[in-house]
Order: C-alpha cells, then sequence, then structure tokens
C-alpha cells in the first residue's frame, strides 16, 4: 500500500488536455487581478479591520495586515512557480501529489474543500444578512429569514447561490465579465467610504499604537476562543500587546484567503507562464492597500477602546459614532456587492478543487466531466452550489468561520514545503516564474503560516481534527481504492512481474 505515490507532471498535463475533461483558456492578467480583488475585498473589508482592533490589537492591526500580507506574499510566489510549471486546475492539491505524495494531496483537497465549502457558504450566509440590512437602511421591512413548517430559511443565501452557480454553469469567461463589473463597482464604493473617514480622523486616537497587553476577558468558553498556542504553553488569554498583534495577523488573514482560489484557475488561464504571477501579485497588492486604508481611517476616526463597547465592531460604527449615519447606507451596499463576487470566485474554485481529485479517482470520475457546449464542468459545478446552499440557507454555518483560515494556511504549509521538493526531485525544471532567494522564502512561509495556525481558536483545532479524520475515512473506504494512479501502478507491476510468454 504505497499511500505517497507522487503523480508525475507530465501525466498531470496530460490530464488536463483529455477531451471531455478540458477547460478552456479565455482568462487574461486583468481577469485573474479582478478575480483576486473580488475574492479577497467583500463584506469584510468594512468590519474585520475593526474587529481585529478593537478585540486585538487597537491601532496596531495595520501592523497585522502587513504580516498577514507578507505571509501571504511568501505562500503565493510558491503557488506562482507551481502554477507556472504545472498550469492545470486544483492548485496544492496538484502541487502537493506531484511532490509528495497522495496521501498528503488526498488531505489538502480536503482541506481545500473545507476552506471553499466553509467560505462560499458563510459568504452566502452574510450576503442574505446584508441585504436585509440594506432593506432596513432604506427603510423596507424584508425579513431575511422565512419559516416553513418547523424550518428556518435563509431565502437570501438560495438565490444568490442559484445565480452565480447558473452563471458559472454558462461559461469562465462569461463569469469573468460580470466578476469585473461588479468588482469596479465595489472598489469605488470602498474608495468614496475611505476618503470620507479620513475627513473624521483625529490624530489622537492611533495613541497608543500599540496598547498594552491585558488579560483577556474570562467566560466559561475561554478556552474556545483562546489561541491554541497559548492553550498548549498554558498562557493566560491575553488582548493587545505583541499577542494581538499576532492573533489579529491571525484574524485577518481572512482577507487573503482569496489567491489561492485564483491559483485554482490555472488551466483556464492564457499564457499561464506569464499571466498568473502578474494577475495574483497585482491582485493582492491592491487589495493589501485598500484593507490598510479602510483599517487606518476606521482606528483614526474613533478610539480603538469605543470599538471594543460594540457588540459587532465595524466600519458603521466608526461613522456611527461620530454622527454620520448615512455613510451606513453606503456602506451596506458596498458589503452587498462586495459580497456577491466574493461568492462567485468560491463556488468556481470549490468546483475546479473537486474536477482536479475526481480525475485522479479520489472522488467520483463522473465529476471531472465538462461540457462540450460551454468548456465547464456543469456537474460540480451544480453539485457544489447545491452544498453552498443547504449549509447557508438552513444552518448556522458562520459559527465556523474561523475554519476558513485553518484550512487556507494548511494548504500554504503544503505548497510552500513543495516548492523545496520540486526543486530537489526536478531540478531540470525551468518554470517562468521562481520564488527568489533560493529556500529561504518557502521555509519561512512554512514557519509563518504554522505560526498563524497556531493562533486560530482552539475550537477551530477540534473542529479540524474532526474534518480531518472524516477525511481519512472517506480516503481509505473510497479514494485509495479508485486511484487511477494505483490502479496504473498496480497494473504496470502486475505486467513486470507476468512471464514473457504470457505477456
Amino acid at each position: 500500500m504505497n499511500l505517497f505515490r507522487t503523480k508525475s507532471i507530465e501525466l498531470s498535463l496530460a490530464d488536463a488536455d483529455e477531451p471531455g475533461h478540458a477547460l478552456k483558456r479565455s482568462l487574461s492578467t486583468w481577469d485573474l487581478m479582478i478575480m483576486g480583488i473580488a475574492v479577497a475585498v467583500g463584506a469584510g473589508i468594512f468590519s474585520v479591520g475593526a474587529e481585529a482592533a478593537a478585540n486585538h490589537a487597537g491601532p496596531a492591526v495595520v501592523i497585522s495586515f502587513v504580516l498577514a500580507a507578507v505571509t501571504c506574499a511568501m505562500a503565493i510566489m510558491c503557488y506562482a512557480e507551481f502554477a507556472t510549471a504545472i498550469p492545470v486546475t486544483g492548485s496544492a492539491y496538484v502541487f502537493t501529489y506531484a511532490t509528495v505524495g497522495e496521501l498528503l494531496a488526498w488531505i489538502i483537497g480536503w482541506n481545500l474543500i473545507l476552506e471553499l465549502l466553509m467560505a462560499a457558504s458563510v459568504i452566502a450566509k452574510y450576503w442574505g444578512i446584508y441585504l436585509s440590512n440594506f432593506f432596513e437602511a432604506v427603510n423596507l421591512d424584508v425579513p431575511s429569514n422565512i419559516a416553513v413548517g418547523p424550518l428556518t430559511v435563509y431565502w437570501g443565501p438560495l438565490v444568490v447561490v442559484a445565480v452565480f452557480t447558473f452563471i458559472l454553469v454558462m461559461g469562465t469567461k462569461l463569469a469573468a465579465r460580470i466578476n469585473n463589473v461588479f468588482t469596479l463597482i465595489k472598489i469605488g464604493i470602498v474608495l468614496f467610504v475611505i476618503v470620507v473617514g479620513f475627513f473624521y480622523v483625529k490624530i489622537e486616537n492611533y495613541r497608543p499604537f500599540v496598547p498594552p497587553s491585558q488579560p483577556a476577558p474570562v467566560t466559561e468558553t475561554s478556552w474556545q476562543a483562546q489561541p491554541f498556542l497559548s492553550l498548549l504553553t498554558g498562557a493566560d488569554p491575553a488582548m493587545y500587546g505583541f499577542v494581538g498583534i499576532v492573533s489579529g495577523a491571525a484574524l485577518v488573514f481572512f482577507a487573503f484567503i482569496g489567491f489561492d482560489v485564483v491559483a485554482t484557475s490555472a488551466e483556464e488561464v492564457k499564457n499561464p507562464a506569464k499571466t498568473l504571477p502578474r494577475g495574483i501579485f497585482a491582485g493582492l497588492a491592491v487589495t493589501t492597500v485598500l484593507y490598510i486604508l479602510v483599517t487606518l481611517a476606521v482606528t483614526g476616526m474613533v478610539s480603538y477602546a469605543d470599538l471594543a463597547k460594540a457588540d459587532d465592531p465595524s466600519l458603521s460604527t466608526a461613522f456611527s459614532l461620530v454622527g454620520a449615519e448615512w455613510a451606513v447606507v453606503v456602506i451596506s451596499l458596498g458589503s452587498l456587492i462586495g459580497l456577491t463576487t466574493v461568492i462567485m470566485v468560491l463556488l468556481m474554485g470549490l468546483a475546479r478543487v473537486m474536477m482536479a481529485m475526481s480525475r485522479d479517482g479520489l472522488l467520483p470520475r463522473a465529476l471531472s466531466k465538462t461540457s462540450a457546449k460551454h468548456g465547464t464542468p456543469a456537474r460540480t459545478q451544480i453539485l457544489s452550489g447545491v452544498f453552498v446552499a443547504i449549509l447557508a440557507g438552513f444552518t448556522p454555518v458562520e459559527v465556523l468561520s474561523e475554519m476558513i483560515n485553518i484550512g487556507t494556511l494548511s494548504a500554504f504549509v503544503m505548497v510552500s514545503i513543495g516548492i523545496l521538493v520540486l526543486r530537489h526531485k526536478r531540478p531540470d525544471l525551468k518554470p517562468a516564474f521562481r520564488v527568489p532567494f533560493g529556500p529561504v522564502i518557502p521555509v519561512l512561509s512554512t514557519l509563518l503560516c504554522i505560526y498563524l495556525m497556531l493562533n486560530l481558536a482552539t475550537l477551530t483545532w477540534v473542529f479540524f481534527a474532526v474534518w480531518l479524520a472524516v477525511g481519512l475515512v472517506f480516503y481509505f473506504s473510497y479514494g485509495h481504492w479508485n486511484s487511477r494512479l494505483r490502479k496504473e501502478n498496480l497494473a504496470e507491476s502486475i505486467a513486470e512481474t507476468m512471464p514473457s510468454n504470457l505477456k
């Protein structure tokens, strides 16, 4: 039982050209950049910085964003090298399969499904909530849910997931065009909010820039919210100071999850050797600047201590505290438009990862079938939409939001390690983009990602362990036995041991 058999790069490239299981190359550098911004700049831009400032780092949350962005940039360099060497769909799953073997590839693929499924479901759920908030802001009474017998149905997520599942089935280029329009509108709204917010900034609100560390409020569930590293070391729960900056970085890392999703589109990109690195890094740069500007606005408008008094601190909280209630309508509209494109890109990424795993037989092979007319994995896209709609429309999925970060970071770790393995095993490869400074950046990326993972809440690790256990059960009961690579290796072994007169 060889659980660490690797899939050759040549075989991965051949699979990408298999009739009936191939994707059309239609995306440009601009499409990729906008796709990265679309999935990273959602409603979270109006809330995640304020929450991290209020409950973790104070005004030093800017440093948290820089730390998260640097960590993401290092990992994305590794993604870019892989994607130019193996320009096929599947992202970290495919890269891991080519370097450290099938079992670990399965785990990473399973974690990517976790990341994308949870992210799409959580954000679709919030889309419905923000839709209701927008209706409320314009004095329309439209509830976010309806009762159907014993069930509470959140109708907003069902509608938005159904619409974008249909668009994605109709073609990736069509989806990209719609995504471009929505993303440019939301960037305009974000810039408007930033400019207006800076008119209310007072320099004294930035002092102290790094608030002194203090014990976190103790509750019966403090162990669940406590960073896992603090629990392991026996440290008391704390907020602000250095610990607050790092835990804030682990929280705001959510802002950068979109860029591994962009890498899943490698097989649909024109001239991936140049297009992928340019599109990914341009998107990351724009996203980082936007998040830092919003964070500077919110922490300059009001004191972080005042934000901490709110139950759910956000940019809207800051505008309300300075008396600019009108801004709530603009922010609600921006949040709604922002989440719209995020959902679409996440749905696309989820279908692409499942398609890559099904090509290899680790998931049912039928899921990798593409539409002859539109060149999209219609079956997988519809199945992904159904799962997301059920979670978002019928369950309190938002309580699992940190699962998104741990799934992303675990994939980043394996991709960073994989670069070192790839260079050792295939020194003959000359990808168009190579991570600079030899092994330094992949090693730093690995260590930083692990450190951020350890600073996620303990309860997140508990759920993560359960998810991994379920994934291993599925692999050993289905994936291992149906693996195309295993069957091919087995056939070759039988042929080698067969007497020559029987061949």
